[in-house]
Formats: C-alpha cells, sequence, structure tokens
C-alpha cells in the first residue's frame, strides 16, 4: 500500500487486475525493490546499515563527520529559544518565509 500512496495508484493497477495501466512484474519488483532500499536508510544520517557492515562489503570508517552550517537552521533555533515554555508554547512552529525584493 505504500506503493500505492507513493505512486498515487489503486492496489489493483499496481497488482495488474485493473483494465488499463498494469504494471508489468518487472515494474512492481523494481518499485519494491526501490521502497525496501528507501527503507533501509536512517532518517537521522541518511546511511544504510550495510555501509557500515563489513560482512556486508561495508566499512566501519565509510564516512567521517563534518560540520557545516545553515543560517537559516540558525535563524529557526535562534526564534524557538523566544518561544514560551509551557501552554503559552505548545503547538508554535516555526518556519522561514522569503523575504519579497
Amino acid at each position: 500500500m505504500e506503493l500505492c500512496e507513493t505512486y498515487r495508484i489503486p492496489h489493483s493497477q499496481l497488482m495488474g487486475a485493473s483494465a488499463g495501466g498494469r504494471w508489468s512484474a518487472l515494474d512492481r519488483a523494481k518499485a519494491l525493490a526501490w521502497a525496501a532500499w528507501k527503507a533501509a536508510v536512517c532518517d537521522g544520517c541518511g546511511t544504510r546499515p550495510q555501509e557500515w557492515d563489513e560482512q556486508q562489503g561495508g566499512d566501519r570508517y565509510a564516512y567521517v563527520p563534518q560540520t557545516s552550517r545553515c543560517l537559516g537552521c540558525e535563524l529557526i533555533e535562534m526564534e524557538s529559544e523566544q518561544v514560551p515554555e509551557g501552554a503559552e508554547g505548545r503547538g508554535v512552529r516555526i518556519g522561514l518565509i522569503k523575504q519579497s525584493s
């Protein structure tokens, strides 16, 4: 169903049961493989466990950390410090709005 949501198609079309726009077995296999590959990516750092596992061809030191600064994130953090704690601060979300020229 995740694939159906991603591709915005009915399940019957994905499985090839609908009259129009049938997916081939190869198309389905590729879509399922892509979904599995994406699911294995860490949402924190963007790497996959296999990249670190030497038994799976990975390397314990495959990556090194790199520090960077995003001025947009800095502004959001600075503004978030101004949000009151407790009930007044509940539900407050901070985003960036493009300045008009």
